[in-house]
């Protein structure tokens, strides 16, 4: 790819473009006060941020995020099983709003439920917190659902082509499973989708009550990922004051990067650290369920319905 910004840019150093682009994603500073600290024109630092920002998405993709073959999937199931007790799960799924400025003749197209102005970023990730695949640019105003029966993922899973790896038991002589995503109630409940059963159904069935509570603890790294691309990078706990199409590249971008940090070996130390977290509380679940760690009272409350989850 020919960078322009190089050629107009020509006696900026590599070291200086870089700084530039670490500090508008670490601080989300708008193009004006990065133009002035860095003492160049307006239309130059957007033209650098803008289009590094597209250099890097198509030059990581391939290697941080490329597309998963079935031996992947099986590898992300395994991971699944392993690490968040959840068999035959191939990805958590999620939307993120990305708040943004108003877009100019853009209408109510971008006004979303939270009463700001934003893109959503569709993403399934994996047990280690990894953008599998992403989908950046739907309107705001656009629920989670439709936008993942809009995008490319929810079409490819829809005509089976996915390479996603044929129905598996998930139990020694059971019935075969499909493979699935696990998502939150905005999603539709579909072969390869799960969602939690809704609360009208829950009552006393505490079979119910289990699901949801294991799909809960699968469903959550996608939500972990966010908060850690948020806190990595906090240009997205900003309104970017950017164009639509433009914070798109921005967006793909910071996936990439992100999925090229979380192979740190200090990150994967923090998110051992993190599941250690969860086996302890679990330990303290089922001790609060034997006979030993039991207390009369605590079932009645369930059944109730005043603990749903």
């Amino acid at each position: 790819m020919v960078c322009r910004v190089h050629e107009k840019c020509s006696a900026m150093s590599n070291n200086t473009v870089t700084w530039l682009i670490v500090r508008f994603f670490a601080t989300g500073e708008s193009y004006r006060s990065l133009a002035f600290s860095f003492r160049l024109g307006f239309s130059t630092t957007r033209e650098i941020v803008e289009e590094v920002c597209e250099v890097i998405w198509k030059t990581l993709r391939p290697i941080y995020m490329p597309k998963p073959t079935k031996e992947d999937w099986q590898k992300i199931s395994r991971e699944y099983k392993e690490l968040w007790n959840f068999p035959n799960c191939i990805g958590a799924l999620d939307g993120k709003h990305i708040n943004i400025q108003r877009p100019i003749n853009g209408g109510s197209a971008y006004f979303n439920y939270k009463g700001a102005n934003s893109i959503v970023l569709l993403a399934l990730v994996d047990a280690h917190y990894k953008f599998i695949t992403v989908d950046v640019g739907s309107y705001g105003r656009n629920s989670d659902g439709h936008v993942f029966a809009k995008s490319a993922l929810g079409k490819a899973l829809a005509n089976g082509r996915l390479d996603v790896p044929p129905v598996t038991p998930i139990e020694e002589n059971g019935d075969p499973i499909p493979f699935v995503m696990v998502a939150d109630e905005a999603f539709p409940l579909k072969s390869y989708l799960m969602r939690p059963y809704s609360r009208a159904t829950l009552g006393g069935n505490e079979g119910n009550k289990i699901f949801n509570y294991r799909l809960s603890c699968a469903r959550r790294v996608v939500e972990n990922a966010f908060g850690i691309l948020s806190n990595r990078w906090r240009v997205f706990r900003t309104n970017i004051q950017i164009q639509p199409k433009s914070v798109d590249n921005i967006v793909l971008a910071a996936c990439c990067l992100h999925n090229m940090l979380c192979q740190s070996h200090d990150f994967q130390l923090r998110g051992n650290s993190t599941q250690r977290s969860f086996e302890i509380r679990d330990k303290f679940k089922d001790f609060f369920s034997s006979s030993v760690g039991a207390v009369p009272w605590q079932y009645e409350m369930i059944w109730r319905g005043r603990i749903n989850d």
